[in-house]
């Protein structure tokens, strides 16, 4: 059983900040926990524009707080996002989300990350047989 406090994680290295001030992400599963999934608490601050695109990576993302919006890219489509709604990249796609309010997000990513990825210029992680063992060590 793995038991873990919010407030207790984000006193550690499980609190990961964007380098553009946009986000942060509190990992509270890993890879390293041995699930098939990664669950993290993520805050997309108010007024940010953010370029996601898990190529490698399926995600669901529940919004448990503040507003937005997802835009597609291959398409244009904009969905206003709220509390109590969901959305699930499950065609890889790229999209751009908008914070009109800060908004706290529950996401589960699969397969799991470990925590150390670092957004790539296209907006994905690398996939998980790129990330050097070290990585794959528990946080």
């Amino acid at each position: 059983m793995i038991v873990r406090n919010i407030e207790e994680a984000r006193q550690t290295d499980r609190l990961v900040k964007a380098e553009n001030g946009n986000w942060d992400s509190t990992r509270l599963v890993l890879a390293n926990d041995g699930g098939q999934f990664s669950f993290h608490i993520t805050r997309i601050y108010e007024g940010t524009e953010t370029h996601i695109h898990y190529k490698h990576h399926f995600e669901s993302v529940y919004c448990i707080e503040g507003e937005g919006e997802v835009e597609t890219l291959a398409d244009g489509k904009i969905w206003p996002i709220k509390p109590g709604d969901i959305y699930v990249l499950d065609q890889h796609d790229e999209h751009l989300l908008r914070a009109h309010k800060t908004m706290h997000l529950a996401c589960v990513f699969t397969p799991p990350i470990t925590g150390n990825e670092v957004h790539r210029e296209d907006g994905s992680y690398a996939p998980p047989e790129e990330l050097e063992a070290d990585d794959k060590k528990p946080l």
